[in-house]
Order: C-alpha cells, then sequence, then structure tokens
C-alpha cells in the first residue's frame, strides 16, 4: 500500500480524501494558492506547501509547482479529486514519470474518455449508442447552424474535455450560435484549459442516469450501482440519489452492462462514472467521466463501500475486494451540493466568508465539507461548500431525513442553495419521482423557489447617510418563560481582533448575509459579486430595454450576464474586459 498521498485539489474533495487516507494510516500533502494559504484542508493535512498564486491557472493548474511539490514531499502517489488535473492525461503522464503512483484510470483512458468525442466514437464501438451528435470538434458557429437545421433547436455545446455543465451552453434559435459558442469555448478553456467543443441532441425531458463502475489491474470490471442526477440548473446537479426512482430492473442491468463493456473497451482501471440520458424506456451514452464523481457518497452510502479506499487499493496493484455478484445494494440515499449561490437572484454565486456554520446530524446524516466557521469561499475556485448526504432503508424515508437534515443546516455570511433543496425534496413531483433535467428550470413554477430564499433571506434595510452598513443578526429572546428567535438587523461589528481564534483557526467575521445587488432601480448596474468582466456587451451612448444584457461577468467559474434593470441610454461603462470587480462596484450607469 502507498505511504504518502498529496491531493492535487482543495475544498471538500481534499479533505475527504484525507480522511479515508488517516484511517487507512496514509499520510497526506496538501497543496493550496495563496488565498487558501489557511484553508480546511490545508489545515488538515499531515503536511502542506504552497503553489503560489491566486486562480486556478496559477495554483492548482500549474503542472511545474505540484510536480515540485510532489518531489520535495516524497509523497509515493497522487490523487487528482475531481476538476483541476482529476481527467488531465498530461498531467497523469507526468505523475507517472517522476516515479509516483497515479490514482485514477491510465491515461491513455482518460485521453480517450476525458476527449468526450473520442469517448462518443468508443461508446459506439462498445455497442453503447451515443445521444445523436458530432463525431469531430466544431470549428465554426455555420457548423452549429446546419446542426440545427438538420436536428432541430435546442442544440447543446459541449466542451469536449470537460463535464460537470462547464463549458455547456444551449442554443435555443439561430440568433444565439455565435454568443453561445464563443462563452462555451471561454469557459472550456478557462475551467479545463482546452476550448474544444461538440454538438449534440437536446432531448426534450430525459433523465440523467449514471452507472459507477470500477475497474482494477487483474482484468475485474464491476458496476456498483446508478445514481439519478436529474434535479439540475444550468446542467449542473442539484440532487443526487440512488438508487434511480422508476427505474425497472432489467434497464437498470443493462445499463450497468453497457457501463462495463464501455470500461472495457478503453482499458479502464480504477473508479469511474458512465452517464446515460434515459427517456421513454430508452437510454443513450452521454459520456465517461474518468474521475471519483462528487456525487460518490450515495454510492457508498447504499452500497456501504469506501469507494477512496478501494481507488488507493486498485492503485497499489490490488485486485477488487467485492465482485459483481457481492454487491449488495440497500436503501435509498439522497445527496444535496450546497453551493454557494443565491437562489432569490436565479442562482448567481456568492462568495464571501462563512460567519456561522452549524451542519445536522443523527441517524443516516452525512457531511461532507470544505470549509469551516471562518473560512472564505473564494470568487476564484468552485462554489461547492459541502455536501448534505442521508440514508433511508427506502426512498420516502431518505426524503424526509434529508428535508430534517437541511432544516438542521445554519449557514450565515453568504447565500447558498439551501433552501432550494427544502424546496424541491418537498414538493410533489420529486415525491414522485417525475421530475426531469428539464424540470427546475424549465417545469417548476418560479414562485417556489423565489419564496424559498425570500423566507430565509429577507433584504437587509438600507443604512442612512453615514451610518455604518447592517448585518443580519438571529437573538434570542424569552417571553413568559418561552424562548423565540428574533432577527435584527444591527451595524457590522468590526473584524475581532489577532490572535482571539482558537490556535490554527481563523476568526469569523462578521459579514452582511447578502450577496448585494445585482442592479438598481436608479440605473446604476453594480457588480451582484466579486468576479472578473470577460465581456461588455453595450457601449456609452447605447439606448438599452429592460433585461438586456449589458456584461458578462465570471465568478468561480461561471459566465453571468448582468442585465438592465431600466430602459434608457448608456451614460458610463465604467469597466473593460479582464477588470477585476468586487460586490457592489458599479459597473454601468443607464440614463
Amino acid at each position: 500500500m502507498l505511504s504518502k498521498i498529496l491531493i492535487a485539489n482543495r475544498g471538500e474533495i481534499a479533505v475527504r480524501v484525507m480522511r479515508t487516507c488517516r484511517e487507512l494510516g496514509i499520510a497526506t500533502v496538501a497543496v493550496y494558492s495563496d488565498l487558501d494559504r489557511d484553508a480546511f484542508h490545508v489545515r488538515y493535512a499531515d503536511e502542506a506547501f504552497g503553489l503560489g498564486g491566486q486562480t486556478a491557472a496559477e495554483s492548482y493548474l500549474n503542472t511545474e509547482a505540484i510536480l515540485d511539490v510532489l518531489g520535495r514531499s516524497g509523497a509515493d502517489g497522487v490523487h487528482p479529486g475531481y476538476g483541476f488535473f482529476a481527467e488531465n492525461a498530461d498531467f497523469a503522464y507526468a505523475v507517472a514519470a517522476a516515479g509516483v503512483t497515479w490514482i485514477g484510470p491510465p491515461p491513455t483512458a482518460i485521453s480517450i474518455m476525458g476527449d468526450k468525442i473520442a469517448s462518443r466514437k468508443a461508446a459506439a464501438e462498445a455497442g453503447t449508442p451515443p445521444v445523436p451528435g458530432t463525431l469531430e470538434p466544431i470549428t465554426s458557429v455555420d457548423e452549429i447552424l446546419a446542426f440545427g437545421e438538420e436536428h432541430g433547436y435546442p442544440v447543446a455545446i459541449k466542451a469536449a474535455h470537460g463535464g460537470g455543465g462547464k463549458g455547456m451552453k444551449v442554443v435555443h434559435n439561430p440568433s444565439s450560435a455565435k454568443s453561445s459558442f464563443e462563452s462555451a469555448t471561454r469557459e472550456a478553456q478557462a475551467y479545463f484549459g482546452r476550448p474544444e467543443a461538440y454538438l449534440e441532441r437536446y432531448l426534450t425531458r430525459p433523465r440523467h442516469v449514471e452507472i459507477q463502475i470500477f475497474a482494477d489491474t487483474h482484468g475485474n470490471v464491476v458496476w456498483l450501482g446508478e445514481r439519478d442526477c436529474s434535479t439540475q440548473r444550468r446542467h449542473q446537479k442539484l440532487v443526487e440519489e440512488s438508487p434511480a426512482p422508476g427505474l425497472a430492473e432489467e434497464t437498470r442491468t443493462a445499463m450497468g452492462e453497457a457501463a462495463v463493456r464501455v470500461a472495457r473497451a478503453c482499458g479502464y482501471v480504477n473508479a469511474g462514472t458512465v452517464e446515460c440520458l434515459y427517456q421513454d424506456g430508452e437510454f443513450w451514452f452521454l459520456e465517461m467521466n474518468t474521475r471519483l464523481q462528487v456525487e460518490h457518497c450515495v454510492t457508498e452510502m447504499v452500497t456501504r463501500t469506501d469507494l477512496v479506499a478501494e481507488q488507493i487499493r486498485v492503485a497499489s496493484g490490488l485486485p477488487l475486494s467485492f465482485a459483481q455478484d457481492t454487491i449488495e445494494r440497500r436503501g435509498h440515499a439522497i445527496e444535496c451540493r450546497i453551493n454557494a449561490e443565491n437562489v432569490g437572484k436565479n442562482f448567481l454565486p456568492s462568495p464571501g466568508t462563512i460567519a456561522r456554520l452549524r451542519v445536522p446530524g443523527g441517524p443516516g446524516v452525512r457531511w461532507d465539507g470544505g470549509y469551516e466557521e471562518g473560512d472564505t469561499v473564494s470568487q476564484y475556485y468552485d462554489n461547492l461548500v459541502g455536501k448534505l448526504v442521508v440514508w433511508g432503508p427506502d426512498r420516502e424515508t431518505a426524503r424526509g431525513r434529508a428535508l430534517r437534515a437541511l432544516d438542521e443546516l445554519e449557514v450565515v455570511g453568504i447565500h447558498t442553495t439551501a433552501p432550494a433543496h427544502q424546496a424541491l425534496l418537498a414538493h410533489p413531483d420529486f415525491a414522485a419521482g417525475e421530475h426531469s433535467t428539464k424540470w427546475v428550470e424549465e417545469e417548476l413554477d418560479a414562485e417556489v423557489l423565489a419564496s424559498a430564499a425570500a423566507a430565509v433571506a429577507p433584504a437587509a434595510p438600507t443604512p442612512a447617510e453615514g451610518e455604518a452598513p447592517l448585518a443580519e443578526r438571529s437573538v434570542p429572546v424569552e417571553v413568559d418563560g418561552k424562548r423565540f428567535s428574533v432577527r435584527l438587523w444591527l451595524p457590522e461589528a468590526p473584524a475581532p481582533a489577532a490572535g482571539t481564534a482558537p490556535a490554527g483557526r481563523r476568526a469569523p467575521r462578521p459579514v452582511s448575509a447578502g450577496a448585494g445587488a445585482a442592479v438598481a432601480g436608479d440605473g446604476t448596474i453594480s457588480a451582484p459579486m466579486q468576479g472578473t468582466i470577460v465581456k461588455v456587451l453595450v457601449s456609452e451612448g447605447e439606448a438599452v430595454e429592460v433585461g438586456q444584457a449589458v456584461l458578462v461577468l465570471e465568478a468561480m467559474k461561471m459566465e453571468n450576464h448582468i442585465n438592465a434593470e431600466r430602459a434608457g441610454t448608456v451614460k458610463e461603462v465604467r469597466v473593460g474586459a479582464g477588470d477585476t470587480v468586487g460586490t457592489g462596484d458599479v459597473l454601468v450607469v443607464i440614463e
């Protein structure tokens, strides 16, 4: 077995891997950017080394810096987590060339399946038809228009070397093809370091069902079960569960066997996920993720396995600890991704400092978090705060347990998706298992999420001129012997003096619960969050309409269109492409 593992990642997944390593008696090495110098994963590791830089490209995607740390630390294994270098064949080759064990699939399998176009070809050859689409990278808008003319709209543009909804845009009509193509390739370049994209037919009401597979170097390939990840927004998953509700056993088995064929076809080793789209009794190969998935936890809960421990075991050259006929799936598990996003503002990213964090507990409840109270969620990285995972003997019990746990979860200082999860899990459509990948954004009444967000995030009163900004406080009061919790808005307190936090921890800094308004009715358009201006869409003197996008702001690796709240003429444009802005900075003025 390996003795020391470097985790080439950050946040929740880095801590998740370290916890298993600690149980196995394996030492851990963390790497960090300048912004993450005191991050949770850094505090948790046995050793930590700085990479320098702030952005992902300057730090966690800096191959030379990570290989330097690898040599200095003496680690004999590298776990990439997910995202960053997890599906980068060149990085895997570099690790192997350094004489260190790569805890993942062979670089050749990453190259085949990490390239979504090559993976579609491989799946077809393995007898698993992919979703109809192109088998070569697209190079122009004309190709999108031709595909739309042949297959109809909408059409999906997808990053050829990506996943997780990053670098994916949906073209609803010919007029949006150019802007969607540019946006998809920009996001793909920013997140995966490769801009290539391909086209795919956008199904009308599919379910997203994926199969967890595992393979070793001894010729064993098995599937552990499926996960339903249909509850999505912006093509990113909000809720995942296992098993998939209402899926016929013969379909489940057929999907599992198809996934095994795909894995064998590319010489796969270690953990992987074969994703499918399912609609009207049919399923199609979507893509293969050559890494551990964010939602691996629900499979762990229903199979009672530690997939990270199994990854390390297989990477060490040992055979799988289970066979296809020994895998037992029991009960039902549900995972809620708690992201730093403002549900009340169409899931805008909400970076900031976590002033208060209380996580739920009790039977069948698991919290995999990447932050502790006092930590800052940066605009430069993914906005996953943590994953709330529950298990129950059946789906309805698990659903009720998830709602109870969400009610116990308390996060102050940033907005999170928790209110959306409460509303979604309580909805009759979800309870009946009648949702699809289109459900949240196209079928669900928008008032459902708006009401959920408003119930927990009242607007902050505007302070009078000269007064300090106000922050939300919950104050306990007692009336006739009965305790009540009263929400008040009070002036922000100054940050605690240095040294007042427990050893090794930053003291929490009181902050407003709001992320700032994106626009104001007086025509002043302000930044709703920290971020980088990607593109300015208007110029001074130009007439704009209500709801018209005036610029594109990137935060947490996602592009967000900032729209005009009022019609008028652009008086000032105060930013340009490449500018970094903070929450509340004035971007455009309309008169």
